[in-house]
């Protein structure tokens, strides 16, 4: 009965098109009012909204959100990119292959998928345009790259993950990067595929080790800062939350007094911005952390994981149904909301079959991150279609592959534990 009130609640505000994070606290103060037996008061919302918002790693967000607007605007995104460009801009989709590349390597060092989308984006689907790729195939590529942002260490939904359920946020950042890698190897893939067959050529130009060399100098301080960043965490010599004001630090230096291109104007418009952002991403953390604490007290977790291990024992299928329910959600809600509320959910259920926390920690934030280039929520899909004009529709016809191709990863996730769990062999 409990369950039932609060999920109905919550689905009828989302379909009323209420903001998310105002749907997950009215939904959570319904329930309490017509489940509750009185014991637990209606103060509990704004207390666990509070408390939940009172944490040292969770500091870690908005420091590694105004690091990606630093550098997006920093000129250190354009210097990789053109790195990346010498390597691989002249073969079959190279273009393609430079921006995935690029977004592997800006992942290491913002942490979002939007601000990922967005940095390398800006740059690359006008120059693909420009050299005859398909304007859907241009926009797509970075849309399905940009949910690698939250895969590679340092990833938000990973610390948010951290947070809700006690896992070590350094230990999700260490099992992320193997599947994070591989996310951006399958991606290339699809890409070459795709090209072959559409006729997408490369940059009519030779590899040249000058220009390798030329680029190398030019992109060496942004090429340092996910070493200074993700060696000082694996190291110990600073903790995730550290490292995330750590590289504000570096991105405003570099951005600022080495390219020159960080003015006043741009880094009022990137505090400005990550402010917004960090705003509304706190308000759902607060009021996600209420709701999840009522699903704790209600037994709901318990409830599921009882049901779901009814279904079928078969370890296989149990874990298709989750991922496909991880997906479907992804598709509706926002990563945070949906890691907050739905990790101490399913967590008990995973443990269960013998799967880590820190591997279901990479499952659920890749399951969810997919849902950043999928209808109808799909963050990643609006905003790549914001920079370059180009329609979600002529998109589709190409991310479908890319999904495959992520699909592919998300199957060696879930079936082989040594994939996220090599690094603590």
């Amino acid at each position: 009965m409990q369950a039932a009130v609060l999920f109905t609640s919550f689905f009828v505000l989302l379909l009323l098109t209420v903001p998310i994070g105002y749907s997950i606290g009215i939904a959570t103060i319904i329930a309490l009012m017509f489940t509750g037996d009185g014991t637990v008061p209606l103060l509990m919302v704004s207390q666990k909204a509070v408390t939940g918002c009172d944490s040292f790693p969770l500091m870690a967000v908005p420091f590694f959100m105004l690091a990606g607007n630093l550098m997006s605007r920093g000129g250190i995104a354009k210097r990789i990119l053109d790195f990346f460009d010498t390597f691989m801009g002249f073969i079959t989709g190279g273009l393609a292959m430079v921006s995935t590349i690029t977004c592997m390597f800006f992942a290491a060092i913002s942490g979002s998928a939007m601000a990922t989308t967005s940095a390398v984006g800006s740059f690359m689907i006008p120059a693909m345009k420009e050299h005859g790729y398909a304007e859907g195939f241009s926009a797509g590529i970075c849309a399905a790259a940009g949910t690698i942002g939250v895969i590679i260490p340092p990833s938000i939904p990973f610390v948010i993950y951290g947070v809700a359920t006690g896992t070590s946020i350094t230990d999700l950042f260490r099992a992320g990067l193997l599947p994070g890698i591989a996310m951006g190897v399958a991606l290339m893939i699809a890409c070459f595929m795709i090209s072959k067959k559409e006729g997408f050529k490369g940059e009519t130009r030779d590899f040249s080790l000058r220009a390798v060399w030329v680029t190398f100098k030019k992109a060496f301080w942004a090429l340092l800062s996910p070493v200074i960043i993700l060696g000082g965490i694996y190291s110990g010599y600073f903790t995730p939350t550290e490292a995330a004001v750590i590289s504000v630090v570096y991105s405003y230096i570099v951005g600022r007094f080495v390219y020159h291109e960080l003015d006043r104007k741009s880094t009022y418009a990137a505090l400005k911005s990550t402010i917004v952002v960090n705003g509304a991403t706190t308000f759902m953390v607060g009021l996600s952390s209420a709701f999840a604490a009522y699903l704790s007290l209600a037994g709901i977790p318990r409830q599921l994981a009882a049901a779901m291990l009814q279904i079928s024992n078969n370890q296989i299928l149990l874990l298709v149904i989750i991922n496909i329910f991880l997906l479907i959600v992804g598709c509706l809600v926002d990563n945070i909301p949906a890691t907050i509320i739905l990790a101490p959910i399913l967590l008990p259920v995973v443990t269960s079959l013998g799967m880590s926390p820190v591997t279901f920690g990479v499952l659920i934030t890749m399951n969810l991150a997919i849902g950043f280039c999928t209808p109808p929520y799909g963050i990643d899909l609006f905003v790549a279609s914001a920079i370059s004009g180009v329609s979600i529709g002529k998109m589709m016809k190409y991310m479908v592959w890319f999904i495959l191709a992520l699909f592919v990863v998300l199957a060696m996730v879930t079936y082989w534990p040594s994939f996220t769990m090599f690094v603590f062999n």
